[in-house]
């Protein structure tokens, strides 16, 4: 009986310290863990090409030519006819001013000079009736040149009573203010019941839109690098002729009629040391109008058999230049490359990319040097499909 009682707790602790054995090893295995996802990017391939070099400028749009319509005759404005911001051709009616002191001031005009011509007359009859007589000494000399020096006094008031007339009738046609060019008005700053007149300031403005201005400001090297293969004026005007240029809308569409440069201003600003340049667009529609801004593009030089990369892919740090580069095994290496001039949305890539290359376009924050990726393709108005390594 005491082996027995003795045996009982020994065999109960084999299995309580087999179990706990158990317990401590399983409690010992390390969890299962999933390895982390690859970052997801959107890689494009590097080419060859033939690139066009332009170069741009911000430019300001202007009308061809800005009437400023002002009062020439004092007077009340008694109404408006013309609808702001419709095209309008010259000749059209833009304002009416009292016509009624100036319908008297002809009236007036026009009756002195009757006058003026009734006393030319009786003077000319004296001249003729005092001339024989004063062959026959009927009258004395003196009466004969005061009948001449009235006949020219009269025939002056006459020609002053026309010019008077020709004012009046001037100032009565003023009060019909008319637009001087084709163009589309701007708002008008005056209103009906307005006393207006030349010191009362513009009552709107007319522009020619159709062609419309665009200048720009080029620096004074890049005038000189253009004039450079010109020697005389006469070549370089000639030249400046045939400059094609474009307009990028604001929404960074390009204006679908092109251009060409027409002017250069004849100085460089002291204070800029840049040169105005003044270009033509077509504007049919009237889609374009004064005061917007625009950029500028003028073909500058073409590039044969280039290396090219999205400027997307480029990224700078302390003036130098880099791209992440994604090998056949989607693993991620930051390259040095040397860029040149810019194409559309492309780099000239002078070194350090070849091409058939792949580089990351987007998700550039979240690459480091060797890293492994998930690359699906880039393409600019498209969805992104999975990238084929290369």
């Amino acid at each position: 009986m005491k082996l027995l009682k003795k045996s009982v707790p020994r065999i109960c602790g084999d299995v309580a310290l087999t179990g706990l054995s158990v317990a401590i090893l399983a409690g010992c295995k390390p969890a299962s863990k999933d390895s982390p996802t690859p970052p997801a990017v959107k890689v494009a391939t590097v080419t060859r090409g033939n690139p066009t070099i332009y170069q741009e400028w911000i430019g300001t749009l202007d009308g061809l030519v800005n009437a400023q319509i002002r009062a020439q005759v004092t007077g009340y404005l008694l109404a408006q006819d013309y609808h702001e911001g419709d095209r309008i051709k010259k000749g059209d009616l833009l304002f009416e001013i009292d016509a009624r002191p100036f319908q008297a001031a002809l009236d007036h005009a026009n009756g002195m000079l009757k006058q003026a011509e009734a006393r030319f007359g009786k003077t000319q009859l004296d001249v003729k009736r005092y001339a024989p007589l004063v062959k026959d000494k009927a009258i004395s000399q003196e009466e004969y040149d005061n009948a001449v020096q009235a006949n020219l006094e009269a025939e002056a008031s006459v020609v002053s009573s026309k010019a008077e007339v020709e004012q009046a009738q001037l100032n009565l046609g003023f009060t019909r203010i008319v637009s001087p060019i084709d163009g589309v008005p701007n708002f008008a700053k005056a209103q009906i019941g307005d006393l207006v007149g030349q010191g009362s300031g513009e009552l709107t403005t007319v522009s020619t839109i159709d062609p419309i201005k665009a200048y720009f400001s080029i620096t004074e090297q890049e005038y000189v690098d253009f004039t450079r293969n010109f020697t005389t004026d006469s070549a370089r005007s000639e030249q400046i002729k045939h400059v094609e240029a474009e307009l990028i809308l604001p929404d960074g569409t390009a204006y679908p009629f092109k251009g060409k440069i027409v002017a250069l201003d004849r100085s460089v600003g002291l204070t800029t040391g840049a040169l105005r340049v003044e270009a033509l667009f077509p504007n049919p529609n009237n889609a374009l109008r004064p005061g917007q801004f625009a950029r500028v593009r003028v073909k500058a030089d073409s590039k044969p058999d280039t290396v090219l990369a999205p400027c997307r892919a480029v990224s700078e740090l302390q003036g130098s230049y880099q791209v992440a580069v994604v090998d056949a095994d989607n693993k991620v290496h930051i390259q040095p490359v040397q860029i040149g001039e810019r194409s559309g949305n492309q780099f000239i890539i002078e070194s350090g990319l070849q091409p058939g290359q792949r580089v990351v376009v987007e998700g550039l924050q979240k690459v480091r040097d060797g890293a492994t990726v998930t690359a699906t393709n880039y393409v600019e108005g498209a969805s992104s499909q999975p990238a084929p390594p290369h």
